[in-house]
């Protein structure tokens, strides 16, 4: 297992690796909607969150040489399930930027998030 580190893209909130390779395979831990150059998390509406987690994980594909394309599974979770249409427009515009085919995904709702975040994603990416 190698620890993945990155220079751009938000840090790490706890006593865990922003993404560890295994294989050809990179597991992205829960990146929440945090502005790296405030470190200010981005909560007015479920589009800007998902927006910034999107970019935030773009950041750092793109330090290792990846991009959206080699993303192969996405788990969302969100306070705001009610919403998800939202969430789910601004994930299919930034992967259609990438790539047509989609990779697998969840979607969980949850009571409540680090942070009070409205979404968080987790993604496995091939390298």
């Amino acid at each position: 297992m190698e620890v993945l580190k990155f220079e751009k893209g938000p840090k790490a909130v706890g006593p865990y690796s922003s993404a560890v390779k295994v294989g050809n395979l990179i597991f992205f831990s829960g990146i929440l909607p945090i502005n790296p150059e405030t470190g200010e998390l981005v909560n007015d509406s479920v589009e800007n969150a998902t927006e910034q987690i999107l970019k935030n994980l773009n950041t750092m594909l793109s330090e290792i040489g990846l991009s959206l394309k080699n993303v192969v599974k996405t788990t969302i979770f969100t306070v705001k399930l009610e919403e998800f249409s939202k969430i789910n427009e601004v994930y299919q515009k930034y992967f259609e930027s990438f790539t047509k085919d989609f990779p697998a995904r969840s979607t969980v709702g949850v009571s409540s998030l680090p942070k009070g975040a409205l979404v968080e994603m987790e993604f496995v990416v091939e390298a």
